[in-house]
Formats: structure tokens, C-alpha cells, sequence
């Protein structure tokens, strides 16, 4: 690893440092052919990346109002869950986010720790990635760099089906077993589908905005790969997508809710945080993808993606089999509408669903 494997992406450096080896060059992979691949077993999802493309006029307005609508709420959480992460013993923060739906929240909570609860806090954003766990050479630079293992606060946008929540929990045991550490490997979210994390703002599937954006509001960064060259010591990969620069909105994001959290902090009459039920969000979970796979013939769980934020990733980068809506005219899925249409993906509502939306992928053997 060297300097150039540390940046802020398009943040402001005291914002976030990415521990992340940007690729000077990367074959990209149709998302026909990655979804082949990665169903077939011949490639690792984290082994390929398919190109981001800029998102369309129609598209950035359907942002701004996702904004307008659900920023009041997502600064609110981001302030709950900087409270929640306050109450940690004196001393310095180490804030880890899991890049790339956890960047936008590190930014922000890692900002009101310092600005409303006085804490010093850093922030990083590393990679994690499903069956292959958290990077252990970013965790191995932030100890080298004298942040103590007690001060590390795990970091993401929302919990799905809690795979990465278990990812995580894995992957940091191993590690501390290796390297005689005792890293809480708990997660903090914003959101908590699947009762998974082990802090939580909320519990409810609501649009949290950065959500329906990929690199244009994640610092310009792609979703992490770990390529062949990769050795022990380096950090997951990624692609910097600097060509978006003009239409990037990380930064304008990330200071709005900041500037809407502080000022809820500065009024005296904010009422306190309801406790969230992880074993009911558990539970419903558990049923739901349960009554899903039999309902839609599904064999592998990994095709089923509940939950407003991860229906938006498989339409924005997998082969979608079909969305599901609990009301195709909620403002929360107007976005999803948009992206089912131009994509020619079937829309299926459910009443009874228990989230907004749910997103099945194609599988494979259906052609």
C-alpha cells in the first residue's frame, strides 16, 4: 500500500479517507455476462465490476425530490445514530464505514460527533464484500496508524437481509483471533430490515436518498473489486469515476444533512429516539423470504432482495427478474418506477407486503 491507496474521493479530506487501491485500468463486464458468471459459480461477484453509467435528467430530478422528501428523516436518524454512538466510553472514535452505502452516513454522524457531542472521531471507508469478509489490510493500516482497536465503530446505510451484518461478525473474529485483537464487530445503521445490526436508528424501510445513486454520491468511487494483482497487504480495489465530476452531488449531499442535523440538535424540543424491535424486524425477515421463496419458485435466497435500498441496486446493477411494490404510487418508489420502466422489468404489487419494495433477480437457468 502506499499514498496513493489513501483519498477522499470527491469529499473534503477531513471528511473521510478511503482505504481503497484505485485501478489505473479495469475490464468491465456486461451485467448479462456478470450475472452468468456469478450464478454459474465461475467468478466471484467481487472479481468484476460492470460500467456506471451517468444518471439521466429524469433520474436526478426523481433525486432532488427523494431529497426533498426524505432528507428531514435521514438527518434525523444520522443524529440518532451519532447519539447512540456517543454513549461509548471517553476517547477517541475510529468511525469504519463499509463502502460504499456507508460512506455518505460515515461522513455525516462522523461530523456530528465532533460538531454536536464533542467527540474526536475519524473517519474511514473500507471494503467488505460477501464471502470474502472485511478488509483486513485497511483494518491492519488503521491500527498501524495508532488508532486503538476498542476506538473502531462499524459503519453502513441499512441492514437487507443481514449478510453483510454476518459478514462482518465472521470476518472481524478472524481477525482478531490472528492478531490478538478484541475489535467490536458490531454494525450501526441507519436502517435495520433485518433486526441484524447491533445499533440502529431505525428499524422502518424508508428512502434514504443516497440509496438510488451509485458513485455520483459516494465520492466518485465504484463498488469495491478485489482483482488478480491484489496481494496480501493491498486493499480492495476500486474505479474512481473522476468523469462524473461535474454532475457529482457527494459532498453538496453529505454538508445538507449535516446542516439539517444540527440544526435539529440545536432545538430544544426533539423528542427521543423510539426503541427499535430487532426481533420483530428479525422475524418479519425471516418469514417474508421464507413465503417468497415459495411463492416465487426461488431456490437461492441471494436472488431476493427486500427492502428499498437493495430493490434500487439490483435495478441500477444486476439482471432484475421482477420488482414487487406494496403501492406502485407511493412517492417512496417513484424512482423504483422510473428504473423498472426503462429497464422493461415486470411490476408485481403485493398489498401485504411488509417493505416498500423487493427485487427478485433472474436466475440463470431461466435464460
Amino acid at each position: 500500500m502506499n499514498a496513493r491507496d489513501r483519498f477522499s474521493g470527491s469529499y473534503r479530506p477531513d471528511d473521510v479517507t478511503f482505504l481503497l487501491r484505485p485501478l489505473a485500468q479495469q475490464d468491465f463486464t456486461g451485467v448479462a455476462e456478470k450475472e452468468a458468471l456469478i450464478q454459474s459459480g465461475r467468478r466471484h461477484y467481487s472479481q468484476m465490476l460492470s460500467p456506471e453509467a451517468a444518471p439521466s435528467e429524469r433520474y436526478m430530478r426523481l433525486f432532488d425530490q427523494a431529497c426533498a422528501a426524505n432528507n428531514p428523516r435521514m438527518a434525523r436518524d444520522c443524529l440518532r445514530l451519532a447519539a447512540l454512538i456517543a454513549a461509548r466510553p471517553p476517547g477517541a472514535l475510529t468511525v469504519v464505514s463499509l463502502a460504499r452505502a456507508g460512506t455518505p452516513v460515515g461522513v455525516v454522524v462522523t461530523r456530528l460527533l465532533r460538531d454536536v457531542f464533542s467527540r474526536d472521531a475519524v473517519h474511514y471507508s473500507v471494503s467488505i464484500v460477501r464471502d470474502r469478509g472485511i478488509d483486513a489490510a485497511a483494518l491492519r493500516h488503521i491500527l498501524a496508524r495508532g488508532h486503538a482497536p476498542e476506538s473502531i465503530v462499524f459503519l453502513d446505510g441499512w441492514t437487507g437481509k443481514g449478510v453483510i451484518a454476518r459478514e462482518l461478525a465472521a470476518s472481524v473474529a478472524a481477525f482478531n483471533r490472528r492478531h490478538g485483537t478484541a475489535i467490536d464487530s458490531g454494525l450501526h445503521v441507519l436502517s435495520d430490515l433485518a433486526g441484524s445490526a447491533a445499533c440502529a436508528a431505525s428499524c422502518d424501510d424508508y428512502l434514504i436518498p443516497s440509496s438510488i445513486l451509485n458513485a455520483t454520491v459516494s465520492g466518485l468511487v465504484s463498488r469495491t473489486v478485489m482483482d488478480a494483482a491484489m496481494g496480501e497487504d493491498d486493499f480492495h480495489g476500486c474505479v474512481l469515476y473522476t468523469q462524473f465530476a461535474g454532475i457529482d452531488r457527494s459532498q453538496s449531499f453529505a454538508d445538507e444533512l449535516a446542516r439539517l442535523a444540527l440544526a435539529l440538535a440545536q432545538a430544544a424540543d426533539q423528542p427521543p429516539a423510539a426503541p427499535n424491535d430487532a426481533a420483530a424486524a428479525r422475524r418479519r425477515s425471516q418469514d417474508y423470504i421464507g413465503a417468497a421463496m415459495r411463492r416465487y419458485g426461488v431456490a437461492d435466497v441471494n436472488l431476493i432482495k427486500p427492502g428499498i435500498g437493495e430493490a434500487t441496486r439490483v435495478l441500477l446493477r444486476r439482471v432484475p427478474r421482477m420488482l414487487v411494490l406494496r403501492d406502485p404510487l407511493a412517492p417512496q418508489v417513484a424512482h423504483l418506477a422510473v428504473l423498472a420502466e426503462e429497464k422493461r422489468v415486470p411490476v408485481e404489487t403485493d398489498s401485504t407486503l411488509p417493505y416498500h419494495a423487493v427485487s427478485l433477480i433472474r436466475s440463470a437457468s431461466d435464460g
